[in-house]
């Protein structure tokens, strides 16, 4: 299990986890010697962050913007700028039961998640079935999260607000040629939403899971309600046996 919602994972909230090990991530930045800057400005040019910018002789680097492309350092002529790595979070290795969670966290303040989910991914045990728990959104690390997956669930909510962003998400995994199917979370007889939407789209509901207060009481205290809530075990079931089909197909 993968949590690659690396700006608040969550994941090992349900789970009696015991970290096993956790490894710093870092991307690379440059670092200015002045003395052999001549002032040509390729670097800053290069920059499509600007993270680099000329303020009179000498360029200024804005390491936060810096997404370590390492582009401004292949062209600077004296070999003036150079790399160093700058920790942007870690990635945690844990026993969760029958599973090995890895989850990545960034540290506040830090802007970059792309590269530390890649470090999360990088890590997912080859002959093992691996589901990843992404971001929300379509973003740049929703895109690195669904990136190199075989299937997508998408969970949308029947509001207009859910619709929208369900909408974009199906955009997103279709661009990027990914199978998916989606779930409908906290379905009520507003769920005619997205199941009007998915017909006109050919899209595959796979579930509806019913909006339940007993569900939620179990879900904030950290408890799995498939685990806790026998009557919606068999819904849980069928949505996994449909995903392995599609899947496989």
């Amino acid at each position: 299990l993968l949590d690659c919602d690396v700006e608040e994972p969550n994941c090992h909230l349900f789970f009696d986890t015991r970290v096993q090990r956790s490894e710093a991530v870092c991307i690379p930045v440059p670092v200015l010697d002045a003395t052999k800057c001549n002032g040509c400005g390729l670097c800053s040019q290069i920059c499509q962050f600007n993270a680099v910018a000329f303020m009179g002789e000498l360029p200024v680097l804005f390491q936060e913007l810096c997404h370590g492309c390492g582009g401004c350092i292949w062209v600077c002529p004296t070999g003036a700028l150079s790399e160093a790595g700058s920790e942007i979070g870690a990635v945690e290795v844990a026993a969760a039961g029958r599973c090995t969670l890895v989850q990545g966290r960034l540290h506040v303040g830090k802007p970059l998640s792309p590269p530390l989910i890649r470090a999360v991914k990088r890590r997912a045990e080859k002959d093992r079935l691996t589901i990843v728990d992404g971001p929300p959104g379509t973003a740049c690390s929703a895109v690195a999260a669904l990136t190199g997956c075989d299937y997508a669930l998408l969970v949308a909510e029947p509001t207009r607000f859910g619709l929208h962003d369900l909408g974009l998400a199906v955009d997103t995994v279709r661009q990027l040629g990914i199978p998916f199917g989606v779930v409908v979370n906290r379905a009520s007889g507003r769920s005619d939403l997205v199941r009007s939407y998915c017909g006109q789209q050919g899209i595959a509901v796979l579930a509806e899971i019913p909006e339940s207060v007993a569900l939620a009481q179990v879900y904030a205290r950290g408890g799995i309600p498939a685990d806790e809530i026998p009557e919606l075990r068999p819904l849980f079931e069928a949505l996994w046996s449909r995903v392995l089909a599609r899947e496989a197909a």
